[in-house]
C-alpha cells in the first residue's frame, strides 16, 4: 500500500486538495483504530514494518504517530513500542500541557482584547517588527520556521498592547501555541490562510482601529477552531477530494 500517491475518498463536487503524506498515515491509522483493527491495548506494528507496508519514509512515519498521540489514540511507551490507548472519536487533542478547548478558551479572553490594546498603543517600532515577521512568514515554506515565526507574531502582538502580563501569558502558552499550529499547518493546510488572517491584524493595527483589530483577532481564532474540529471530528466536516504526497503541501 503506498500513501505516498495514493487517493482518498471525496466528494466529486469539491475542489482536490493536495495533502501531506503524513495525513494519508495518519488518516489510515486512525481509521484503523476506529474501525477496531488495532484494539486498546493492541501494539502497532514497528516502525520498519509500518513503513513498509505504507512504502513512506520514517520521519513520515513518526510525524504520523506523533499526530495520533496528540490525538490521544495512542501512547509511545520506551522501549516497547506505541500502544492504542483509545478508540476514538477524538473530541479534544493536547498540546503539550494544555488541552485544546482550555487553551481556545484562554486565547478567545486574552488574543482578542490584546489586539484592540495593541491598536491603540502600537509604536512605529512594533508596526515594523510585524511587518517584516509577517513577510518573512509568507516567504517561509520550512514548516518548522514558520511555526516558530507563528508564536513570535502572536508574542509581538502582545508586546505592541503594552502590558507586560499579557506577554507573560502568551510565553507561557507559546509550546502548546507551537504545537497546535504544527499540528494545523500539517493536517489542515493552514499556512496561507493563517498568513491571510495576520496580514488583516497587522493592517488593523496599522491603521489604529481598535475594532478592526478585534475583528481580525477574533476571526482569525474561530478559523484556527473551525479547522481542528474538522481535523479531529471530520464527519462534521465537509467531505473533500485529497490527493496525499510525500512533499506535504496544500495545493
Amino acid at each position: 500500500m503506498n500513501l505516498s500517491d495514493s487517493q482518498t475518498g471525496g466528494s466529486g463536487f469539491t475542489a482536490p486538495r493536495r495533502v501531506s503524506a503524513m495525513e494519508a498515515v495518519l488518516n489510515h491509522l486512525r481509521e484503523a483504530i476506529e474501525r477496531g483493527d488495532y484494539a486498546v491495548g493492541d501494539k502497532l506494528p514497528s516502525e520498519a514494518e509500518l513503513c513498509r507496508r505504507l512504502e513512506v519514509s520514517r520521519p513520515v512515519l513518526r510525524e504520523a504517530l506523533r499526530a495520533l498521540q496528540t490525538m490521544g489514540l495512542t501512547a509511545s511507551r520506551t522501549g516497547k513500542g506505541t500502544f492504542v490507548i483509545s478508540s476514538g472519536p477524538v473530541e479534544d487533542p493536547t498540546f503539550g500541557d494544555y488541552v485544546a478547548s482550555d487553551l481556545l478558551e484562554v486565547r478567545r479572553h486574552i488574543e482578542i482584547p490584546v489586539a484592540g490594546y495593541a491598536a491603540r498603543r502600537r509604536s512605529a517600532e512594533d508596526l515594523d517588527h510585524l511587518s517584516h515577521l509577517l513577510e518573512r512568514m509568507e516567504r517561509e515554506t520550512d514548516t518548522t520556521a514558520w511555526v516558530a515565526m507563528d508564536t513570535l507574531f502572536h508574542l509581538a502582538v502582545a508586546q505592541a498592547a503594552r502590558n507586560p502580563v499579557f506577554r507573560r501569558v502568551i510565553e507561557e502558552i507559546r509550546d502548546a501555541l507551537a504545537r497546535q499550529s504544527a499540528f494545523l499547518n500539517e493536517l489542515g493546510g493552514r499556512r496561507e490562510q493563517s498568513n491571510r488572517e495576520h496580514r488583516a491584524i497587522v493592517e488593523a493595527l496599522a491603521d489604529g482601529s481598535e475594532h478592526d483589530a478585534v475583528e481580525a483577532m477574533s476571526h482569525h481564532l474561530e478559523r484556527v477552531e473551525t479547522t481542528l474540529t474538522s481535523i479531529v471530528r471530520p464527519a462534521a466536516a465537509d467531505s473533500r477530494t485529497t490527493a496525499p504526497t510525500e512533499g506535504g503541501q496544500q495545493a
